[in-house]
């Protein structure tokens, strides 16, 4: 009842028309950055976040967030119209949405999408409603060591959860952190890797790096695909909606099933795109018709993109109650919280209660309007894509720019996200992974602060992660996560069933 009384008090915080408002013109920006290949979620938050800096942090946050609904909903129009996912995690919908599209049923298609969509985000908001609380409860018992040992386990989980090589992703975060050390020592004062450039004395801006890293390094790469786009026309009937929504009751177990896989994958840092392709290989696996999979079956559309939107929601609940972020769009919206001033984490929920309830009411009535815009305005949407890409790409460019510029109206920062959009490109090519660097570059220099903290207060004895059963098991979890590649294998090794001739059957003498 707690929850329930607070959450009614968030509704009243962003029931209001400005917000309303912002909550529409997220939505709208969203589902724009969702449809063009080449942006996505985390790149149209870090790019618009400096519009955000005259607004409240309760107003700026909902309109970011809605941008980040916009987006997930938005990628599956793409898939389904044009066989082109407009992101990661709608690569599974184009297995079955665009072959229902090739069959004549477009608006179907879409609005099993879109249903989907919504009913995955709901159950992972309605379990951040009644878990964040709990969570931020038990983490105020954290310690200096507690939090290094949440840290630890969320850069240990990256390695030992991720879809890539271990080396490359550990890479990755040794390249973050480096970057987030630049500067001024907190704990000492003195500078770290400036080279006698006053100019790095504030280090690397979150907000630049993120914007060259996924702005223009994704732009780069679409120019050197030169990627083209071919659209057309394309509407949803009402009564199809309604025809389909009769029908969708039916996969009722494969949402269920892929909205939980969405929302574990969305707290640990697995995303939203392994979830989809997840909640796919199980509904293909279980499914009475699983040989059809591919063919334009529904339940192929419901399962990856239930999964999606419960995994990108359920991100934020880390980053709200821990402030670690389960995604790279959470990870930019934990800099933006920075920046305005706000610490994530469990004292967020007893200092700024008006504002955490406010962003959890806004994930409800945000999804709503999501579904709305989306089944409305599809038509529109869709041609946006007639558009030559050699148009759109610099327009981005110049959004990007002014917005790195307008963070300390420095215009070496330009110069600064260049390099960085340079990196995103390189890392993109030599199939680096960005997330790990960007969550190190956001809780590097927070990790490091609590990791001295706990030695200055244990006289410098690194038993001290252990010198309690809550710090010991979280640290234990992390170091097990660490080595999970390696154990795995292990595991796999002496699993390995023998060879054919051992188990070879003596013939019998004639």
């Amino acid at each position: 009842m707690e929850e329930i009384s607070a959450l009614m008090q968030g509704f009243s915080v962003i029931l209001s028309p400005m917000n309303i408002g912002l909550m529409f013109l997220g939505i709208i920006l969203g589902v724009l950055i969702g449809v063009l290949p080449g942006l996505g979620g985390a790149n149209g938050v870090a790019i618009l976040l400096p519009l955000t800096f005259t607004m409240s942090p309760t107003s700026a946050i909902i309109m970011l967030s809605c941008i980040y609904w916009g987006a997930l909903f938005g990628g599956a129009i793409t898939s389904i119209l044009f066989n082109i996912p407009g992101e990661p995690w709608s690569v599974a919908t184009t297995f079955d949405g665009y072959p229902m599209a090739q069959n004549g049923h477009a608006g179907a298609a879409l609005t099993t999408a879109f249903t989907s969509s919504f009913v995955g985000a709901f159950l992972a908001v309605v379990m951040i409603t009644f878990l964040a609380p709990l969570v931020a409860k038990f983490a105020l018992k954290f310690g200096s060591p507690e939090f290094f040992a949440v840290y630890l386990l969320t850069f240990c989980s990256f390695v030992g959860m991720g879809k890539g090589s271990p080396f490359k992703i550990l890479a990755s975060m040794a390249l973050g952190f480096a970057l987030a050390s630049v500067g001024m020592d907190t704990v000492t004062g003195q500078l770290r890797l400036t080279f006698g450039q006053p100019e790095l004395m504030r280090g690397f801006d979150f907000l630049i790096a993120v914007i060259g890293l996924f702005g223009i390094g994704e732009i780069l790469l679409s120019m050197e695909e030169g990627l083209k786009f071919s659209g057309k026309s394309a509407k949803i009937d009402p009564r199809v909606v309604w025809q389909t929504w009769k029908q969708l009751p039916r996969y009722w177990m494969t949402s269920i099933r892929s909205s939980l896989i969405g929302i574990w994958m969305g707290i640990t840092p697995g995303g939203a795109t392994p979830a989809s392709f997840m909640a796919y290989g199980l509904a293909k696996k279980m499914s009475k018709k699983g040989a059809k999979f591919g063919t334009g079956e529904t339940e192929g559309v419901v399962a990856p993109e239930t999964a999606a939107h419960a995994a990108g929601t359920s991100a934020l609940l880390p980053m709200l109650a821990l402030g670690i972020p389960g995604s790279p769009t959470a990870a930019v919206l934990l800099g933006g919280l920075l920046i305005w001033g706000l610490q994530p984490g469990p004292l967020l929920f007893v200092e700024q209660k008006d504002f955490v309830w406010g962003l959890i009411a806004s994930m409800y009535l945000g999804n709503i309007v999501g579904l709305i815009v989306v089944l409305s305005t599809v038509p529109l949407f869709a041609s946006i894509l007639r558009i030559p890409f050699s148009i759109i790409a610099p327009v981005i460019i110049v959004i990007c720019a002014i917005g790195a510029y307008t963070v300390h109206n420095a215009m070496l920062d330009i110069w600064f996200m260049l390099g960085f959009g340079v990196l995103g490109y390189l890392f993109k090519k030599l199939d680096f992974p960005l997330a790990p660097l960007v969550l190190a570059l956001v809780l590097g220099d927070k990790a490091e602060d609590s990791f001295r903290q706990a030695m200055l207060v244990s006289q410098g004895d690194v038993m001290v992660m252990f010198s309690n059963p809550l710090v010991g098991t979280i640290t234990t979890l992390a170091l097990v996560l660490l080595f999970w590649p390696l154990i795995s294998k292990a595991l796999a090794f002496v699993k390995k069933p023998k060879k054919a001739d051992e188990f070879a059957v003596e013939r019998p003498v004639d």
